[in-house]
């Protein structure tokens, strides 16, 4: 994703013809030389122009970041007891925010389905979308990624008392006798059978109601995005565990609208250093609320992304 423009070197070059014309070619080769040199800085002028229109600076004189989200994905984006719009999403937009202006309230939330997240995007109804979305190569075509914020997977939740099985380990022994409730999709079997190959598969229409099914004991474990796991356990302390496997993993970033590399370097700069500098605080707190996750500090010396 990364876009660099050697302009150093394209002016190098304008600067040798310009010191060759003067000595070697006399006043003639000097006029010859400057044109030369001027057309090989032409590209710097075009990337300036070009630079000056990026959204970064629109968003700076408008006043407030315009933000694609969603509102009812815990613990992404959702809105809590007194209706106010929570989550990690939630949370890395303001911290844009903030950096932009100093004010994480300076921000204008989109609510939208997951369909419309690219639309949103590539018309200009909003700056960015930071809405759990999976990086993937077909999407990477149609925007631009940030750096992922979040690896994601599926896993398997167990009742911590009371079910047949304590662990994933014992699922896979009891092959045939284990049921798996899922949220009911085309490749909900393949997906369970990639963990348990002998496993009975239980559709349910939401994962209200998968859940709903191994509180009943219906199933004997719930698949879930590693993430939505990590919430409800944190909200019903003693009452679920994860059974210790997780699989399928993909990466969740926010996207911008493709060919403006100076707002993608901006916000990619703002979630390096919130994971690895001078807003770690924040995002490790944002970690630990949402996932239940105490995050490492970065160690000092050398940056480790780099070694």
């Amino acid at each position: 994703m990364g876009v660099q423009d050697d302009i150093s070197s394209t002016e190098d070059q304008g600067l040798s013809l310009e010191r060759r014309s003067l000595f070697g070619l006399g006043l003639a080769g000097a006029a010859i030389g400057g044109a030369a040199a001027a057309s090989l800085l032409a590209p710097t002028a075009a990337l300036a122009q070009t630079v000056s229109k990026s959204k970064l600076y629109t968003i700076k004189e408008r006043g407030k970041l315009i933000v694609g989200t969603g509102s009812t994905n815990p613990p992404w984006h959702f809105q809590d007891a007194t209706g106010k719009l929570v989550g990690m999403d939630i949370d890395l937009a303001r911290l844009l925010a903030k950096s932009l202006f100093d004010d994480p309230e300076k921000v204008e939330f989109v609510l939208q389905g997951s369909d419309a997240r690219i639309p949103s995007l590539v018309t200009d109804k909003v700056d960015i979308v930071v809405q759990w979305m999976t990086v993937t190569a077909g999407r990477a075509q149609q925007v631009d990624f940030t750096i992922p914020y979040y690896r994601e997977g599926v896993g398997l939740m167990l009742l911590a008392r009371g079910g047949k099985y304590k662990d994933y380990a014992e699922m896979k022994a009891a092959g045939k006798a284990v049921t798996v409730g899922g949220m009911q999709n085309v490749f909900l079997e393949q997906w369970v059978h990639m963990a348990l190959p002998e496993a009975k598969v239980d559709a349910f229409d939401s994962p209200d109601s998968a859940m709903q099914a191994l509180n009943a004991r219906r199933v004997d474990a719930s698949m879930q995005d590693q993430s939505a796991m990590r919430w409800l356990m944190q909200q019903a302390p003693g009452r679920f565990v994860d059974s210790g496997f997780g699989w399928m993993p993909n990466s969740y970033a926010s996207a911008v609208k493709p060919g403006d590399p100076t707002w993608l370097n901006w916000v990619n700069t703002v979630y390096k250093e919130a994971m690895v500098g001078v807003d770690f605080d924040y995002f490790a707190a944002s970690y630990k609320k949402w996932f239940g996750i105490d995050l490492p500090i970065p160690k000092v010396g050398f940056p480790q992304e780099f070694a």
